[in-house]
């Protein structure tokens, strides 16, 4: 088994405006530690035989400052994961097929927390030995430790075990849901669906060509990759090829892990003040509690306020409800018709 890891390093991350902006994405930001969110993502991926870094054009000259050891691969153009992936497994199975291997790609973005990183990697390559020997597409499911709107689920169906590794066929695939129905998919043992997947090239180009991604299957196949990506519209891969997939299993993500796409998130990852308040950057409270706060190099005050996030990067300033910290991509879109994001 020879396993590519396949890094996603070309979105911007809107929901974490104003850190993340057009011309600098949030994996680029050291969010969670010293380090940039994609130059720990890549440290982790050490369980792979290789490791591919895919972005959009405007990024690609910055990979090398995050991952210098990788490999990287341009996109002709951001359209969501859909395409991207679909254009990166294309790419490695001709650059890395081998009639005497069997190729695995394991999806990773560039975003995400973890913990443990031996367990993850244990986790990763137990995937990519569920999409080698089975054939069938792998999602890793992660147990929700709360209801979580933010996230889509999975619903596991029966269980199945390969070669010592067990894994749960998928039953449904559940889009984001509102609070009462992610404590009911809690309840009921869904997993979240973490947005990290295994695959063989084959396997995955075949759901491809069965999906609204076939234009660009063809002509990836005739080699024009600019037509394909013309004839596509954007969308995630979730949606164009895992939810209407009928051989999808998915693997236990056994390790702590968190996505780290909106401000509230830093709840979940800094250790708090007294208060409750926590920061990135310098801060003073005053009969204030329960904030996320976050800056570059700016000094932050707060005076009787709850459950905000206040963030302040360059010349720009966010004030949100943490509550409503999805929401900063409604503010993001307005602000990209004005040209202003």
């Amino acid at each position: 088994m020879h396993v590519v890891a396949l890094v996603l390093a070309g979105g911007i991350g809107s929901r974490l405006y104003p850190a993340s902006r057009s011309d600098r994405p949030k994996q680029f930001l050291p969010i969670s530690g010293d380090r940039s969110l994609l130059s720990q993502t890549v440290e982790r991926a050490g369980f792979a035989d290789e490791t591919i870094v895919a972005t959009r054009p405007r990024f690609a000259d910055e990979i090398g400052d995050h991952a210098p050891d990788a490999d990287v691969l341009v996109e002709p153009d951001g359209k969501d994961t859909g395409p991207a992936l679909t254009y990166a497994t294309h790419r490695i199975r001709e650059e890395y097929g081998d009639a005497d291997e069997q190729l695995v790609i394991v999806a990773l973005p560039s975003d995400h927390r973890v913990d443990d990183d031996a367990a993850f990697q244990g986790t990763m390559t137990a995937g990519a030995r569920v999409a080698a020997e089975t054939g069938r597409l792998v999602t890793f499911g992660v147990t929700p430790d709360r209801p979580e709107t933010g996230y889509g689920y999975v619903e596991p169906g029966a269980a199945r075990e390969t070669g010592g590794v067990g894994f749960h066929e998928v039953a449904k695939f559940h889009e984001k849901p509102d609070a009462e129905t992610a404590r009911a998919y809690v309840d009921a043992g869904y997993r979240w669906n973490s947005g990290m997947f295994a695959w063989t090239p084959a396997s995955f180009l075949d759901a491809a060509a069965d999906s609204p991604l076939v234009p660009l299957v063809d002509a990836l196949a005739a080699g024009d990759p600019d037509a394909g990506f013309e004839a596509v519209e954007p969308v995630s891969v979730d949606y164009a090829v895992f939810e209407g997939a009928e051989n999808v299993a998915v693997v236990d993500a056994d390790f702590a892990w968190d996505d780290l796409g909106s401000w509230d998130a830093l709840d979940r990852v800094l250790a708090p003040d007294d208060d409750g308040n926590v920061a990135l950057g310098e801060y003073t409270a005053v009969d204030a509690a329960d904030n996320v706060v976050a800056s570059d190099d700016k000094h932050v005050s707060l005076v009787g306020v709850s459950g905000l996030a206040v963030v302040v990067y360059d010349d720009r300033v966010l004030v949100v409800p943490k509550e409503d910290a999805q929401r900063v991509r409604e503010l993001v879109s307005v602000l990209a018709d004005r040209g202003a994001f």
